[in-house]
């Protein structure tokens, strides 16, 4: 009995030596305005327990009387705190990076903060977006987080309907340069040949980044040529991928399209309209809402050891419903495409020792996209006018809309080394390998010199193009020398490859009146329809590449850079940077940039830069050809879009290519008080020999079985100034969260000179074309965005006002002007005004655990469309062209997210 006893006496000391051994710790994370941090990270120094701030800056957990607390928060110092057994902790966090964390894009040197920079940069929280609004691509996300990024769904466009073009400070796609945590990423293989802005350019395709595996974007608003190279004129995007260890979280959303437009539309413009308030649609069906839109993301994240170690997993599968909006019976088929996708992406470190970290990133994203073209008229035997005979009777008596299909394949590997050296400079040893594949399939269509033998769906081949750069970057921090230096220096190795591969023979084929390929016309008799017309060749809606049209080039540069900051005193900072390129294709070219940063006091800070800057003429502008059909007032006009290289393009006096060049200038202040910040900055861009898509040349006479040629050329400068304002307010009171936040961008792009040489002023670069490139992005854009937050509840408002935008329509290029006064009369008649819009967007939602919030919201809810046109001259042919804030109209939808 005494021993029994004794046991129990021992069991319950052990007990209660074990209870002793842990304590509830409770506290809260604030920064120095006495504003919680929610989201913040606690761990209990040495072990893996640890939490998180909850929407308040609260947190609670069981810790060892004796240990020591680590609290961290992305952009501000990380601090420990001795337990020293107490229970309650109100923790204060200054600003400022963690030298772990990836380096802020626009500055190599890791102590640099967003609001301290010499130049302007958006740090935009992509998570939190996500979870306030319905917006499933990066794309969409960035056009109303970020003041001067303008993005917009094309319709009618070919392969822009799939990969959306997309510009900053109303330069072309193909001027911002685009990183994945800090390494450059490779562009799309596409080059936009239709009518869409960033006509003649090929961009980087953000949507195939799963927005589930970013952490955050950050958006420099300034040239950095002389920085990072080609490309980077407008700026930089730099997407941070998410390197968080707390296991699953993800998402499940759906959200739809309403279909209504208003009705009268038939009435006023007199014609026959399809998809009108979801009614004669040409998919047979009656629709209040389509576009259906499903997403569902999952992130995993673990630790690899207590170093720092980690690795994040992200797979998004996405599938979304094509859009159908009013149409004339020559586009019935007027809308956004479908998307069926599936996205992979990975981000892992591993630090060796205190000196030594080895990481890596990537992914796959693939898509199968479907987008409508233009529609074809049925066949009229015995009326030669009226007939369209693009159309084989047997096969589409009715007439027919070919559909352009797509596989889209991005895939994308990233790895490298780090190492700190005794002397105290930092080493990164990297090789990144992108490469982007876009393959047509051509369905519901025909090959009409085949007559009744032609197949309905074509393999029309595609194009791809990948990239290969290895780096080797040092970099240090001179913390004695003045008030702190930063040096850098490096150099760059970059391959690229550009690919066109033929599709099968009948979807580029042109075939005699025997079914046989024509290969000699002067022995072939050309195959005609019934009212003797000569029938056209190759798949309608896209016509394939053929192995003419076969392309397999490649070319090289090496790149050395010097890149430094010079805290002279703690107020004042310059930073400088030079870059040499040398090219396997064209030559060399050196850059320059200045920028300096002054704190005029605690609360304000005056910064400026100049540069200058360049952007090689890519593989596709030097190398891209293609014989195609384009549609001019609903006929068919077989053009040649002939490579740069090429006997024809030389014939026209067209020259080879050359690098554009660029002048950079900002100037702007940052002022911070309390909750409240202000980011103010002017630009003027000057960009010469920017390379343009040239309109269409007679080329009737060269015996080449087409009507028309155009070609890539050197052809204009322009001028681009503008002013970009960023604003925000953020207080919290015992359970009340406000934010108030106002973006805005004025821009205005003109073309300073039109280099036409000897050709045709208005052949060569038309007022159709020029409007184009202008209005690449809207004179003036402004977001304001209200977010109010109670205990579990969460609203979100936003409103974008879009100013007026002009194009100039397809009049222009059905009768093209040759002299001013052709010129004059057709602005009267083809100037296309799209007045000013707001669209509003509303969120609610509602954390009903810790893991669990449930949103419910709705984009452009008052189903704001631009200004409609009353005549079928519109270039993507529906009532308006999708400009703004596109022509799908309001789209409502539900989120659920959640932790495991």
């Amino acid at each position: 009995m005494m021993k029994q006893k004794l046991f129990i006496i021992c069991f319950l000391f052990l007990g209660l030596q074990v209870i002793n051994a842990q304590m509830q710790i409770k506290g809260t994370v604030k920064d120095v305005n006495n504003e919680p941090l929610p989201g913040a990270n606690i761990l209990v120094k040495g072990t893996t327990n640890g939490t998180s701030t909850d929407l308040n800056g609260e947190f609670s957990l069981n810790a060892d009387p004796n240990g020591i607390l680590i609290i961290s928060f992305s952009g501000f110092e990380t601090q420990e705190v001795q337990i020293a057994g107490k229970s309650n902790f109100n923790i204060i966090l200054k600003e400022g990076l963690q030298l772990e964390e990836v380096v802020i894009v626009g500055s190599r040197n890791a102590r640099r903060t967003a609001i301290d920079t010499p130049v302007p940069v958006d740090v935009i929280d992509v998570g939190d977006l996500a979870t306030k609004n319905g917006k499933v691509e990066v794309n969409d996300i960035l056009q109303y987080a970020a003041p001067s990024f303008n993005a917009t769904k094309q319709s009618g466009s070919d392969g822009a309907d799939h990969i959306v073009p997309a510009s900053l400070r109303g330069l072309g796609p193909d001027q911002t340069l685009v990183l994945i945590n800090g390494k450059r990423r490779h562009q799309s293989s596409l080059v936009n040949i239709f009518g869409t802005r960033g006509r003649g350019n090929s961009g980087t395709d953000l949507n195939a980044i799963p927005s589930a595996a970013i952490k955050r974007i950050e958006v420099l608003r300034d040239g950095a040529s002389a920085q990072y190279g080609s490309d980077a004129i407008a700026g930089v995007i730099n997407i941070v991928l998410k390197d968080n260890t707390d296991g699953v979280s993800g998402s499940l959303g759906y959200g739809a399209y309403s279909t209504s437009i208003g009705s009268g539309w038939a009435e006023a413009t007199g014609e026959t309209l399809y998809n009108v308030e979801g009614k004669n649609r040409l998919d047979g069906e009656d629709k209040s809402f389509d576009g259906g839109t499903f997403k569902l993301d999952l992130n995993y994240g673990a630790k690899l050891n207590d170093k720092g170690g980690f690795v994040n997993f992200t797979t998004e599968l996405l599938s979304k419903e094509r859009t159908l909006r009013p149409g004339f019976s020559w586009r019935k088929g007027y809308g956004s495409a479908a998307i069926d996708g599936f996205n992979f992406m990975v981000n892992a470190s591993l630090p060796i020792n205190d000196n030594t970290e080895v990481y890596a990133f990537g992914g796959r994203n693939y898509r199968d996209t479907d987008a409508y073209a233009f529609s074809r008229d049925p066949y009229v035997d015995g009326d030669p006018d009226n007939s369209d005979n693009r159309s084989v009777p047997s096969l589409h008596p009715n007439g027919f809309t070919p559909r352009i299909t797509s596989n889209i394949t991005d895939i994308s590997v990233s790895a490298g080394i780090k190492h700190k050296l005794e002397n105290g400079w930092e080493v990164d040893f990297n090789n990144t390998y992108g490469e982007n594949k876009f393959h047509y399939f051509i369905k519901d269509s025909n090959n009409a010199s085949l007559k009744d033998a032609s197949p309905t769906d074509f393999n029309a081949g595609g194009h791809s193009l990948s990239q290969n750069t290895t780096g080797l970057d040092f970099t240090k921090y001179l913390e004695d020398l003045m008030s702190g230096v930063n040096l850098a220096f490096g150099l760059e190795y970059r391959t690229e490859n550009f690919i066109i591969f033929a599709g099968e023979e009948a979807s580029y084929g042109l075939y005699d009146d025997n079914g046989v390929l024509m290969i000699n016309p002067a022995v072939q008799p050309v195959a005609i329809d019934s009212n003797g017309e000569e029938l056209p060749g190759g798949s309608q809606g896209f016509p394939g590449y053929g192995p003419d049209n076969e392309v397999d080039r490649s070319r090289s540069n090496v790149g050395i850079y010097f890149d430094s900051e010079f805290n002279f005193t703690e107020k004042f900072l310059v930073s400088a940077a030079l870059r040499f390129e040398d090219y396997s294709d064209f030559g060399s070219t050196f850059n320059f940039k200045l920028a300096s940063r002054f704190k005029a006091s605690d609360n304000l800070t005056l910064r400026g830069s100049v540069s200058s800057g360049f952007r090689a003429p890519s593989l596709a502008q030097l190398y891209y050809n293609l014989k195609f059909t384009n549609i001019v007032n609903g006929e068919s006009l077989p053009s040649l879009l002939s490579a740069n290289n090429s006997t024809v393009t030389r014939a026209f006096g067209i020259e080879q290519l050359k690098e554009e060049t660029a002048f950079n200038a900002s100037l702007g202040f940052t002022y911070k008080i309390g909750g409240f910040t202000a980011t103010i900055d002017a630009y003027s861009i000057t960009v010469d020999d920017r390379i343009i898509l040239t309109d269409n040349f007679d080329a009737s006479g060269l015996n080449l079985g087409v009507d028309a040629a155009q070609f890539f050329a050197n052809g204009v400068d322009t001028k681009t100034q503008g002013l970009d304002i960023v604003l925000n307010y953020k207080k919290t009171f015992e359970d009340h969260r406000v934010n108030v936040g106002l973006v805005g961008n004025f821009n205005d792009t003109k073309i300073e000179k039109i280099k036409n040489g000897n050709l045709n002023r208005f052949t060569f670069f038309s007022p159709f074309s020029e409007a184009y490139l202008k209005a690449a992005a809207p004179d003036h854009k402004f977001g304001l965005n209200l977010g109010y937050g109670y205990k579990k509840f969460d609203v979100s408002l936003n409103l974008t006002k879009f100013s007026e935008v002009q194009l100039q329509d397809f009049q222009w290029v059905d009768a093209p002007a040759t002299t001013q006064a052709e010129a004059d009369a057709l602005y009267a008649v083809a100037t296309d005004t799209y007045k000013s819009k707001i669209t509003t967007d509303l969120s609610l939602s509602y954390a009903f655990t810790d893991k669990i919030t449930f949103t419910l919201g709705g984009n452009n809810i008052f189903n704001v469309y631009p200004t409609p046109q009353f005549d079928g001259w519109t270039d993507q042919g529906g009532l308006a062209d999708s400009v703004q804030m596109g022509s799908d109209g309001a789209y409502f939808f539900t989120r659920l997210g959640f932790k495991l």
